[in-house]
């Protein structure tokens, strides 16, 4: 069978309430590249610049029964006239009246970022308490937690333009202080890390028991730059850190993220659209060991668009997941897709 397929695949099991957990909106307008691209996540923007709740809802539509939505944080619309620490609170701001939009029923029956993920900076330690007290207040009810990325590599040519957080962020004394501020406000972490660095999540999970945890891109795999051609040999390694992480009852995984260009699949280059048996051959492996470490309660399906649509397009991805999941009962299928979100999100 070939990767690439020619024309559209009828959708399965169309009437399966989903809520993707996991989408972002920008208006990032870019030049056309004056030369070769340096690495292929420049291309990610450059294939979606504009990606705001008409995009959205023309992928949604595009034949799944995508019933809500979490925007995860992405640095867009940040205040343009705020204090450094302050101007995160914009993203929210404007999430917050897309998802007013959505909620007015005339956009359809979705219900697009009925939970917001924003960004506070954790290394203001207690200081980040202000910050997140008044994004719960600009989120009026739909502000759910926050994401603070900490993926890194040595090899800048892993993340690319991506390389711009210090080695070991979970583990500063600032950051741990400004994390302990987010159970008391009832709110949740998202964590965007590489599979190498794991081990980090392991201990800040210990250190708050109490905090509920998402793994987004179930820890994004490696397969490019100082990891090209050993993502195979690395599968054990993460394995073994996704059932240590599994051990803390309040860590859940998204299961998704693995059409972004880091993890190095065969076939993904970001100009061929393989089929959805394609793509769930490659990810079989990764998303059956989440479920198998975490059990489908704590793990739930994301589109991670339209990052993702450097590998693939958002109804192909979800069949995807569709053909992963074919084996699980009907309960496991309804949290992978709906019910865990719901509860983590803690959507209504």
């Amino acid at each position: 069978m070939s990767l690439d397929q020619t024309t559209p695949e009828a959708i399965l099991d169309p009437d399966l309430p989903i809520i993707d957990p996991h989408h972002h909106l920008w208006d990032r307008p870019l030049p056309p590249p004056a030369g070769p691209v340096g690495h292929p996540f420049e291309d990610v923007v450059r294939l979606s610049p504009r990606y705001l709740l008409d995009e959205l809802r023309a992928d949604a539509g595009s034949g799944h029964n995508i019933t809500a939505t979490v925007y995860v944080q992405c640095g867009a619309f940040y205040r343009a006239d705020a204090a450094p620490e302050m101007a995160p609170i914009g993203e929210v701001e404007f999430v917050n009246g897309v998802a007013a939009m959505s909620a007015s029923g005339i956009y359809g029956p979705m219900r697009a970022c009925a939970g917001i993920v924003g960004h506070a900076d954790l290394m203001l330690g207690d200081g980040a308490a202000a910050v997140l007290e008044a994004e719960v207040r600009a989120g009026g009810g739909r502000f759910k937690g926050i994401r603070h990325t900490n993926a890194q590599d040595p090899d800048p040519a892993v993340l690319g333009p991506m390389s711009h957080t210090p080695p070991g962020l979970l583990g500063e004394t600032a950051f741990r202080a400004g994390f302990a501020r987010l159970a008391p406000l009832g709110l949740s972490f998202d964590a965007w890390m590489l599979e190498p660095q794991l081990p980090e999540l392991i201990d800040l999970a210990r250190a708050f028991p109490e905090t509920d945890i998402i793994l987004d891109h179930l820890g994004t795999p490696l397969g490019i730059g100082a990891y090209a051609g050993r993502r195979d040999e690395r599968f054990g390694v993460w394995r073994d850190n996704i059932r240590e992480l599994a051990k803390s009852p309040r860590v859940a995984v998204k299961l998704g993220g693995l059409a972004m260009p880091f993890p190095g699949f065969p076939g993904l280059d970001g100009r061929s659209r393989p089929t959805s048996q394609a793509l769930a051959d490659l990810w079989r492996p990764y998303v059956e060991t989440c479920i198998e470490a975490f059990g489908a309660e704590r793990c739930m399906f994301e589109s991670n668009f339209p990052v993702d649509l450097w590998g693939c397009d958002y109804a192909t991805l979800w069949n995807a997941f569709k053909r992963i999941a074919a084996g699980a009962s009907d309960a496991e299928r309804a949290d992978l897709f709906a019910g865990t979100a719901r509860r983590v999100y803690r959507l209504a």
